[in-house]
């Protein structure tokens, strides 16, 4: 019997027993579950180990790959910058990044490059998958490409390229890197064990993840997904752990635990504010999780609806029922959530990792016990 590790407050008892059963059905080697209801950590669990040889334990200082969760992380950082009148989600990306201008994509506006409208899913031609670990070439690739499809007219879901275009968009509005500017300005200040690039003093804490055995069901194969998940050079490769962990890959490589998370995104259903601090204003929060564009994914297996950077409950609805309700998915099970209307937010992380793309049963089962 594994020990369960943490709280879970008397409304959200039965979130404690839906934690405890995934284990006993031997679906976890480790995880951890966080929800904050209005600016209140309701429940914070975790258990089992931290290593695929189980010897040591998954404990509240084990940080976690998020893979794609990372995302809603960097959507509330270019947030932060329309918020603040920097930058505006219906100006051309050109406007900021002028080599981006390029093969069709003049007038691709920051919320279409955010809702993966841009037509950049990732590379069909080949090249060295260690080619991801230099950010200039891999933006310069971007900038110069041809769209895969007329950029407005569809979404399709950029895995990788996501985190360059964000995070470039970024780096010209603002001077920073995402990660520098997470560390200075949010999971400093605020005490979020949350990062963008891993300093190396923190990699000892990583857990260790076991692969899934089998793909994911991609449905009807086509160039667009090929691109983002099926060439031998779709995802960074060919450097070592340590690289990809200290690497900035804003759609990819986030390290967090699920109590950093549910605050961050806990801020997101309670009005923008964690600590007395408002990180995002109520009408940007708004503006942030509104509707992009809805409908068949090029991509994904899935009808989908895009904020600005965030997966929308409304067409899925793998986070309760609340139509309001957004967040995101990671490779391998993990997840993020906001929902305004109940002012609750939440966060899955795990280590052993399962092939569903997005909606991992383990998370849903939790969310719903919560529910």
């Amino acid at each position: 019997m594994v020990e369960i590790a943490g709280f879970a407050q008397p409304p959200y008892v039965a979130v404690k027993d839906a934690f405890a059963a995934n284990f006993a059905e031997g679906l976890e080697i480790g995880a951890r579950f966080s929800l904050v209801e209005a600016g209140e950590v309701v429940v914070d669990l975790w258990a089992g180990h931290a290593d695929r040889k189980r010897t040591r334990p998954f404990d509240e200082a084990t940080l976690t790959p998020i893979f794609s969760t990372t995302k809603a992380v960097a959507a509330v950082l270019v947030a932060r910058l329309v918020d603040t009148g920097r930058l505006a989600y219906d100006q051309p990306v050109a406007d900021v990044w002028p080599q981006f201008g390029q093969a069709g994509k003049e007038k691709v506006t920051v919320e279409q490059a955010l809702s993966h409208q841009a037509g950049l899913s990732g590379f069909i031609d080949q090249m060295d998958p260690s080619a991801w670990f230099d950010w200039d070439l891999i933006c310069s690739k971007l900038a110069a490409m041809a769209p895969m499809w007329p950029p407005g007219a569809a979404s399709g879901y950029h895995p990788i390229t996501f985190g360059y275009i964000a995070g470039e968009i970024f780096r010209r509005v603002d001077g920073r890197t995402m990660g520098t500017a997470l560390r200075e300005d949010l999971a400093g200040p605020l005490g979020l064990d949350l990062w963008i690039g891993l300093p190396d003093a923190e990699h000892a804490r990583t857990a260790e993840l076991q692969r899934p055995t089998g793909l994911p069901k991609f449905g009807q194969l086509n160039d667009p997904t090929r691109a983002a998940f099926l060439t031998p050079w779709s995802s960074p490769g060919g450097r070592s752990g340590s690289d990809w962990r200290r690497a900035e890959i804003p759609s990819a490589n986030g390290h967090a635990t699920a109590l950093a998370l549910a605050r961050l995104m806990g801020a997101l259903a309670d009005g923008g504010w964690i600590d007395g601090e408002m990180i995002l204003s109520p009408a940007l929060i708004a503006e942030l999780s509104r509707e992009r564009i809805r409908g068949q994914d090029l991509v994904l297996p899935f009808t989908l609806s895009w904020g600005a950077g965030v997966m929308r409950n409304e067409t899925v609805k793998i986070w309760g029922e609340g139509e309001q309700t957004f967040g995101h998915a990671g490779w391998g099970g993990s997840c993020v959530f906001a929902d305004p209307e109940r002012r609750l937010a939440g966060a899955y992380v795990m280590n052993k990792q399962s092939t569903d793309l997005i909606g991992d049963a383990r998370a849903r089962r939790l969310i719903e016990a919560a529910y």
